[in-house]
């Protein structure tokens, strides 16, 4: 398999597939969980196998296609309620043939029949609540902004929040089910009281100090955001979308429509 893994911290496994996004496992001394499938090209359960023999459950920080379409490999998942819509848009047929075309052109020979008609596990609800996994414990935490039903996991004995799609060094809040900048700013801000020190995200295969999301909330302030640039990314989804650049070589690419027609809207709730 095509799998790559580094054990980051003690129990802190980051798993990157072939196609480049990547899933963390969390490994304690009575079970461990799955945060996130990947694509679903190769059997990831098996794959988890070789790294821990300990009981293990799955979730999904949102229901993508590059994230959750793993879970065919899987009897059961966990998902936030408020992302079943995005689950079951992004395991269709549709967006399974357009990753296939994508595998295609980086070169990777994949058994169409088999990834088009492989049945996926009907998700159950995830809900905001603190795993014991023995030495370790995993919150789970709702934070809204990427999808409607993103999210988090903190690992308070590792100093450890691992945000999915919520922040990446090239965080994209431009999908139609995305919320506004102005919600998803909010909810990321209340994240930040969080006594976190390290960042596991899904699109690097590596390690990040709490520096990189300060800098990156700091400074994504409205002024910021007016100034954004336009471009392409949105086209293909039908959104209007801009690309703020911020501190330590980082992007931030959203719905301009949606931040517009919601300038105001947080002053507005926090009177």
């Amino acid at each position: 398999m095509a799998f790559q893994s580094k054990e980051l911290l003690p129990g802190v496994w980051h798993i990157q597939d072939k196609m480049g996004v990547c899933m963390t496992l969390l490994c304690g001394e009575k079970q461990a969980l799955l945060i996130d499938t990947g694509y679903g090209f190769e059997d990831v359960a098996s794959y988890v196998r070789t790294l821990t023999e300990k009981p293990f459950s799955v979730m999904l920080t949102h229901g993508h296609h590059d994230h959750a379409l793993g879970a065919r490999w899987f009897d059961r998942v966990y998902l936030a309620k408020a992302d079943f819509p995005v689950y079951e848009t992004y395991t269709q047929e549709f967006w399974r043939k357009r990753v296939l075309g994508q595998a295609r052109d980086k070169g990777f020979d994949v058994d169409e029949g088999d990834f088009l008609s492989a049945k996926m596990a009907a998700p159950e609800v995830l809900d905001e609540k603190t795993v014991d996994l023995g030495g370790l414990t995993a919150r789970i935490i709702l934070c809204p902004g990427h999808t409607p039903g993103s999210a988090v996991v903190y690992v308070p004995e590792k100093e450890l929040l691992i945000t999915g799609d919520d922040w990446n060094p090239c965080t994209w809040l431009f999908f139609p089910e995305a919320l506004c900048v102005q919600d998803y700013r909010r909810n990321m801000r209340h994240l930040l009281a969080l006594p976190f020190g390290r960042v596991l995200c899904s699109h690097q295969f590596m390690l990040f100090d709490r520096t990189r999301i300060d800098q990156f909330m700091e400074n994504l302030t409205d002024g910021c955001l007016k100034a954004a640039k336009p471009v392409e990314e949105g086209a293909r989804v039908g959104v209007r979308t801009s690309m703020a650049q911020l501190p330590m070589e980082q992007v931030f690419v959203f719905d301009r429509d949606k931040f517009e027609q919601n300038l105001g809207k947080e002053a507005e709730t926090d009177d």
